[in-house]
């Protein structure tokens, strides 16, 4: 049997001693889109950067495509694709410049097509001259997510995707992610927008107090997700 993209036990991060996750149990299968809700504070973005590997587990075990992921093997890494708070791209290049350098990184077959194509989708193509630090944020994030689907990741790992974009970026993300989900590739993001996330969910899971309380499979219906939801938070479920 092919192992999933994503397998995390018992994960555990502690910093200073407090438990930010404590024992996240997570698996993803290739064609998933699993949507992580919870309150600020819930130990999102850390699980999100643990499952990145930019942040070791302090205890438990995750495993990328079947591999370890402590070993953070070249391979294996070449496979993901991660979008954080932080755009990650350098201010002082240009969009075209930035896109450049890291298909070169990941060996981008093609990679004038390729970024051109991305630039295109992301809107900017009418500044991809133009050096990252005039970019507003929405053209920053564009840019970021462009970045990651650079090359063709088969897990993707978005932290609030959706923050900054207007109504039209945020469409046509919805139809990327849709098409790369339909396609087999493994999607993880969180979010605040509930009736957003609800259509592109093959899962949806909520995270609280750095532990999973409810993992539902299957579309949502968005009423009733944003009910359950809200229930878990307040801690009335």
């Amino acid at each position: 049997m092919t192992a999933p993209p994503l397998r995390a036990q018992k994960l555990v991060r502690r910093f200073g001693g407090v438990a930010v996750l404590a024992g996240v149990d997570l698996v993803v299968e290739a064609g998933e889109l699993v949507v992580l809700l919870g309150a600020n504070g819930a130990g999102k973005t850390t699980l999100l950067r643990v499952l990145a590997t930019l942040l070791r587990p302090s205890d438990g075990r995750l495993e990328l495509f079947g591999l370890d992921a402590g070993l953070r093997a070249p391979a294996t890494l070449r496979r993901v694709g991660y979008v954080g708070h932080e755009s990650a791209c350098y201010p002082d290049l240009t969009g075209a410049e930035n896109l450049a350098f890291y298909a070169g990184l990941y060996d981008v077959p093609d990679a004038a097509t390729r970024v051109a194509e991305l630039l295109t989708w992301a809107g900017l193509d009418g500044a991809a001259r133009r050096p990252v630090r005039v970019y507003s944020r929405g053209m920053q994030q564009r840019l970021a997510l462009a970045r990651a689907m650079l090359h063709a990741p088969d897990l993707l790992i978005l932290d609030e995707p959706f923050s900054g974009l207007d109504p039209a970026a945020q469409t046509a993300l919805d139809d990327r992610l849709l098409a790369l989900r339909t396609s087999g590739h493994a999607i993880v993001l969180s979010t605040h927008d509930v009736a957003r996330a609800a259509p592109l969910a093959t899962r949806t899971v909520v995270l609280q107090g750095g532990r999973i309380v409810w993992n539902g499979a299957g579309a949502a219906d968005p009423v009733v997700l944003a009910r359950t939801y809200d229930d878990l938070t307040r801690g009335r479920a």
